[in-house]
């Protein structure tokens, strides 16, 4: 990989009222690593320490905005005093190194399972439809039950506290989690939303409960602390919409409409292809489904497409289009992934199997480019 120091992915850009240095961004990961309580512990300081660089963004892994926004073990919540307690000491951390940390806010809806919440409580979502199929251990989704509009606004309300709570953590803004799937997605895309209340139907109807949380969030923080991510036309988690780039389009234009000063927008892109790699740190390139959006959006616009396997690619794209670029698995594998993208330093390879352990391993103990080839 050569050196990429002069290229636009290394150059300022400000968001909201925060001016970075360049434009490598952590994408936000589930790594499971918080206490049973979902208090973010020790080893999440450490692991997002290691990724700051000054004048860089980092954006948490998805965190639950409620006890009953989803409970996977080890997933981060900030709904608890102990929970924001634990994401001081990573929001410290992180600002010792003058850098920036967003706090992605999460319900998973009808992703999750029953036996999991606290009392055996039914998994929600927009329509009493399930995902089809079976989950990793092979177990079927269960049905989910339709939410009430009285429980509709009580998890809106649940954004605007757990927003007022990541402001109390020391973040320094939050991103909604309006992608992959999960709950703000199931109300989004057509096929998982036949509602025929003013929640359902028409496209304004089905994007009617994201703007409505956006709107609070902003309430909450302010838009210049608030950002959203979206997925157009992913089929994670059984995701399809009858208009994708409509549905969007409108999404999209209705932001610019209102909050013309958010943060910035966070889109998910096909992925480069994972599988067919012409060299290493280059795949093939998917073709830019994001351009309806990035020509509606006027302010900062967030990139993130399974680059891992395609780091040239999204170079080019940065250089392109003056995006911002999240990296994932890359970037967990190489904490000072910006310093070995400047200096066109080789990249650690990652391991899928130790992304979701419990401990240290495949999570903080991945070198440093410059401690792992010291001169002895």
């Amino acid at each position: 990989m050569s050196s990429t120091s002069t290229k636009a992915i290394f150059s300022p850009i400000k968001i909201g009222n925060h001016k970075l240095q360049h434009r490598v961004v952590l994408a936000p990961l589930t790594r499971f690593r918080a206490t049973i309580e979902a208090v973010p512990t020790d080893l999440q300081v450490e692991y997002y320490k290691q990724r700051a660089s000054e004048g860089g963004l980092l954006i948490t892994e998805a965190t639950f905005i409620h006890r009953l926004a989803g409970s996977y073990r080890h997933a981060p919540g900030i709904y608890t005093q102990e929970q924001i307690k634990g994401w001081k000491k990573v929001t410290d951390a992180v600002h010792e190194k003058k850098a920036f940390i967003y706090l992605q806010l999460w319900h998973i809806g009808r992703a999750g399972f029953k036996e999991l919440n606290p009392n055996g409580e039914q998994i929600v979502s927009a329509s009493a439809i399930a995902i089809t199929g079976t989950d990793k251990d092979g177990n079927a989704y269960e049905v989910p039950r339709a939410l009430e509009i009285d429980e509709i606004k009580t998890i809106t309300q649940q954004y605007h506290q757990a927003a007022l709570n990541a402001m109390e953590a020391g973040f320094d803004g939050v991103e909604v989690h309006s992608a992959n799937g999960y709950l703000l997605d199931q109300f989004i895309n057509s096929n998982s939303n036949k509602r025929t209340d003013i929640y359902g139907g028409s496209v304004e109807n089905r994007t009617r409960f994201v703007r409505e949380v956006l709107d609070t969030v902003v309430d909450a923080v302010g838009p210049e602390r608030a950002a959203i991510r979206f997925s157009p036309g992913e089929a994670y988690q059984d995701m399809d919409d009858e208009d994708v780039v409509g549905t969007w389009s409108y999404l999209t234009s209705a932001i610019q409409a209102k909050h013309p000063n958010l943060s910035y927008l966070h889109f998910i892109q096909a992925r480069a292809s994972v599988h067919v790699e012409r060299a290493p740190g280059q795949a093939i390139a998917p073709p830019d489904t994001l351009q309806p959006y990035r020509d509606i959006w006027k302010g900062p616009f967030i990139i993130a497409s399974g680059f891992s396997n395609a780091i040239d690619y999204a170079i080019e794209l940065a250089e392109r289009t003056g995006n911002l670029i999240a990296f994932g698995r890359v970037f967990l594998a190489n904490p000072d992934l910006p310093d070995r993208l400047r200096y066109g330093y080789e990249v650690n390879k990652y391991n899928r199997a130790t992304f979701y352990r419990q401990d240290a391993i495949g999570y903080t103990d991945y070198p440093f480019y410059e401690d792992d080839h010291k001169i002895v």
